[in-house]
């Protein structure tokens, strides 16, 4: 099956609103004359709608960063899946590394997260990797394998059929460090085989991008990998340029 690639532009906590009208702009602009490659940004929360007026008429999509397990009432600072959708939210991340060592989310949490969001409609890009000491003592496939597991256990199969993941090499983020074209398809390829397992149609065709410092310079090398779809772009993702020169890159795949 062939998979389109995707590369997706993760704005973390940056930017004013009037950054994200130029940067979003710019990124509409500049993506008209790519093909084979569909192409999403992921503003923070409150420059969602800033960034979607901008987007209007284009093909790029937008996405949001989190997204609540809950759908409505008395969650306090949570952002819901149908709030997101209203607002024009075609994905959402969940799972990101910082989202699980920083504030704690566990891997049911993600998959609570990734059910929610596909309910309102919305593609959940499930992010998964191992920090430097799980890679150094060779447990990289172990730890992608438990967070994967609330949906290669039987009964997230559902989500997977309609998702996205992301792998993230999490000593690769804003370290300059990025994993080995060669490293990253290891996992990429564990990460297909452990889904084949139990749903062979849904391994073949589930896109899974690449989330560790990808930049222009390497991008080309990173999507030239079988199993790599894209990626999963942080910091190169704030310069019109730079993100679009990844975006070209994985059009060429």
């Amino acid at each position: 099956m062939e998979r389109r690639s995707l590369v997706v532009g993760n704005w973390k906590m940056h930017g004013t609103v009037t950054f994200a009208r130029e940067l979003a702009r710019e990124v509409a602009f500049g993506s008209r004359s790519l093909a084979n490659v569909e192409v999403a940004i992921c503003p923070s929360h409150l420059l969602l709608s800033s960034a979607a007026a901008e987007l209007v008429g284009s093909d790029v999509k937008l996405g949001a960063q989190a997204v609540s397990e809950f759908l409505e009432g008395a969650y306090t600072g949570e952002t819901s899946a149908s709030m997101l959708n209203e607002v024009g939210c075609r994905f959402a991340i969940v799972g990101h590394s910082e989202r699980r060592h920083m504030f704690g989310e566990t891997s049911d949490a993600v998959a609570a997260k990734a059910t929610a969001a596909l309910d309102a409609g919305i593609t959940p890009i499930i992010c998964v990797g191992e920090v430097l000491e799980e890679r150094q003592s060779g447990a990289t496939h172990a730890v992608v394998a438990g967070q994967l597991r609330p949906f290669t256990n039987g009964k997230g199969g559902d989500v997977l059929r309609s998702a996205v993941i992301a792998y993230e090499p999490v000593w690769a983020i804003g370290t300059g460090e990025t994993a080995a074209p060669e490293q990253a398809q290891d996992v990429h390829q564990f990460i297909r085989s452990s889904i084949e397992e139990v749903d062979p149609i849904t391994s073949d065709g589930i896109r899974i991008l690449y989330g560790g410092s990808v930049k222009p310079d390497n991008a080309a090398n990173l999507f030239r990998m079988p199993d790599i779809d894209g990626g999963l772009v942080g910091g190169a993702s704030l310069k019109a340029d730079d993100f679009l020169r990844i975006c070209g890159s994985a059009s060429r795949r």
